[in-house]
């Protein structure tokens, strides 16, 4: 196999891009990146000519949400301040595990800058041993050059709170027992904030979350 041009900007982009929707192909000849969308009739139709073209066209396997998820858990357990790995603890369990995750860290930019160039390394390694792996010859090395991960601790996690159930479920058990004892008056107000928590995240708990709750208050029965 002759060497590629690579674009290795795009290449990247397309090892982030785990949409379940969406996949990309590397043309062996060209070195270009090719995205298709599921739904999309031309873009349907040009995938069903170059997937029967395996010599040239390459699909690439993007970084899994469990793989991403996997390097998030390691670096919250990197973390020495005991007080913020429990905070991340609690918000990567369930569903939203990324955002909660970026939402806290937003308000920690040493943490935020550090997880940036962690998560960098663990996917320019991860791209690194895929054009290893596929055997494929590049024009010019990849701009990241050769990443050499440190060796990881085996960190396990905080462990639940109570028993088996995780900080979270702790937390959830926590804020029903609350709702129990509000009184019916304050409901309206204490949904309207959770309904705002729901939908925007911790991060966004601004003005307009304020505002939120003072709308939950004059609506009140």
């Amino acid at each position: 196999m002759s060497s590629i041009p690579v674009n290795w900007k795009e290449l990247e982009a397309a090892f982030e891009r785990n949409a379940p929707n969406m996949s990309s192909y590397l043309d062996l000849e060209t070195g270009k990146i090719l995205v298709f969308v599921d739904g999309v009739p031309e873009d349907e139709q040009r995938r069903a000519v170059i997937i029967n073209d395996e010599e040239r066209y390459l699909f690439i396997d993007p970084a899994t949400s469990r793989e991403q998820y996997c390097w998030m858990e390691h670096f919250v357990a990197s973390i020495e301040d005991e007080d913020l790995q429990e905070r991340l603890v609690i918000a990567i369990d369930g569903k939203g595990a990324f955002r909660r995750f970026k939402d806290v860290l937003l308000h920690y930019p040493h943490e935020r800058e550090r997880w940036f160039n962690y998560r960098s390394d663990k996917l320019h390694a991860y791209i690194n041993e895929w054009i290893t792996e596929k055997e494929i010859e590049t024009e010019t090395p990849p701009p990241w050059g050769t990443v050499e991960l440190p060796e990881e601790e085996e960190n396990e996690l905080p462990k639940p709170l109570l028993g088996s159930m995780s900080p979270a479920e702790v937390l959830r058990r926590q804020a029903k027992e609350l709702i129990d004892v509000i009184p019916a008056v304050d409901l309206t107000s204490a949904l309207a904030f959770l309904e705002f928590l729901r939908d925007r995240g911790s991060a966004a708990l601004t003005v307009q979350g304020q505002e939120a709750i003072k709308r939950g208050s004059t609506n009140r029965p």
